[in-house]
């Protein structure tokens, strides 16, 4: 029987440790947390985001970071798997808008509710609140893992699941890349994914708190449109934030590595042509004639969207509808087509709801998810350098490499 240490009690690693159990592995994790599934807790809200009603090929799209490598990986253990993984145990599942999945309770606890039971049926040993140092290894092989307190456990294979740099209260503080990268791993840049971005108009402030919902986001450099999505997204008294910002943001974060002034533009009304809102201007303009500009607005705008966009417009906001001029129009309806910030960078890393980066994926077999260096050690998760989209992809990806790796670190060899 193999005795299987997993280091790390998040998504990879609790799917992990199941899973090599299941496969007759004598497991044990070690989580330097109190409990374990402390980054399941606060994704999706509070809700957790399972993973996605994609089909694989989208899931890979969705994966911008290494997605190719993770073809292996979904085969193995899917979305569909997953789902059944949680409803065979009694957690239902309900698919939302863009395909989203979410436990029907909308209770993250209820996820990490089911490996804790099955990792105490299984019989699964958890050491809690210990922190491991080092990755022990004999002549390029595992023999075991230090922790920081001094204390050493050995292993016949070690599944390295710590997550990322981002979300540091969960645990998720870089450890991995320390000790991949001790033992000869090529660890790539390690920047933010799934992040909130700063900009630099100071009447941002203003807007502050502000939802939109089914606005077109386009990130562009140097004038020059680089992706676009199209959702809900968020003001801050930063900047930008929410899904479709989310998902921009390592487009952004990636053009301002290079240096070139990076903008997000904001399209209002995306449903709407350019003539089209032209006509819808034309037809408010003449229903509220005889109002101030600042109080025509009420059907087109949010409340605190109207000063700024007037403002931006350069009318001034006393002025009588029915003497706005045709090109005091046409400002107007850029501003709502096209509302610019420019970005200055993104929010620190460990505010990033993903890491980008990690251990080398050209280092890691995609079949097994064993290192090609160091025999019987095994990655899952954010430790490796993949991630993606908002929408329940990363979380799979963990999943589905814990899958992999706790079960051929399960095999005997």
């Amino acid at each position: 029987m193999n005795k299987v240490v997993v280091i790390g009690g998040g998504a990879a690693g609790l799917m992990a440790a199941v899973t090599a159990a299941q496969h007759g592995a004598k497991v044990e994790v070690a989580e330097k947390m109190p409990a374990v599934g402390k980054k399941i807790l606060v994704t999706g809200k509070g809700r957790c985001n399972i993973t996605n009603d994609s089909d694989i090929r989208e899931f890979i799209q969705n994966m911008p970071g290494n997605g190719q490598f993770l073809h292996s990986a979904f085969r193995a253990f899917s979305n569909l798997d997953m789902v059944a993984f949680l409803e065979s145990r009694g957690l239902a599942t309900k698919v939302e808008r863009g395909g989203r999945i979410f436990p029907v309770s909308d209770r993250a606890a209820d996820v990490v509710a089911v490996f804790t039971r099955l990792l105490s049926e299984l019989g699964v040993s958890i050491r809690l609140g210990q922190a491991a140092r080092r990755i022990l290894v004999d002549n390029e092989h595992i023999t075991g893992v230090e922790f920081q307190d001094g204390g050493k456990i050995s292993a016949d294979k070690v599944i390295l699941a710590v997550g990322g740099s981002t979300y540091p209260g969960t645990g998720s503080s870089g450890d991995g890349f320390v000790m991949a990268g001790k033992i000869g791993h090529t660890i790539t840049e390690l920047r933010p994914s799934l992040i909130p971005l700063e900009v630099e108009e100071s009447w941002i402030t203003d807007l502050q708190g502000l939802s939109l919902k089914n606005v077109t986001a386009t990130v562009t450099k140097g004038g020059k449109k680089l992706a676009s999505e199209f959702g809900e997204m968020l003001f801050t008294h930063y900047g930008l934030s929410g899904p479709i910002i989310l998902s921009l943001s390592r487009v952004a974060a990636d053009a301002l590595r290079i240096g070139e002034p990076v903008a997000v533009e904001i399209n209002l009304k995306p449903a709407l042509d350019e003539q089209m809102l032209d006509r819808r201007l034309q037809r408010d303009f003449a229903k509220f004639a005889r109002k101030q500009m600042k109080n025509a607005l009420d059907e087109l705008l949010p409340n605190k969207l109207i000063d700024v966009i007037i403002d931006l417009s350069h009318i001034p906001p006393e002025k009588p509808v029915h003497q706005v001029t045709k090109v005091e129009r046409a400002r107007l309806s850029e501003q709502l087509r096209r509302l610019t910030f420019t970005i200055t960078k993104t929010r620190p890393l460990a505010e990033a709801i993903v890491t980008a980066g990690g251990v080398s994926t050209k280092e890691i077999s995609p079949s097994t998810m064993e290192s090609k260096l160091v025999k019987g050690l095994y990655f899952a998760g954010e430790v490796i350098d993949i991630d993606g989209y908002t929408g329940g992809y990363n979380l799979q990806a963990a999943w589905s490499t814990g899958f992999v790796a706790g079960r051929h670190a399960a095999d005997y060899s």
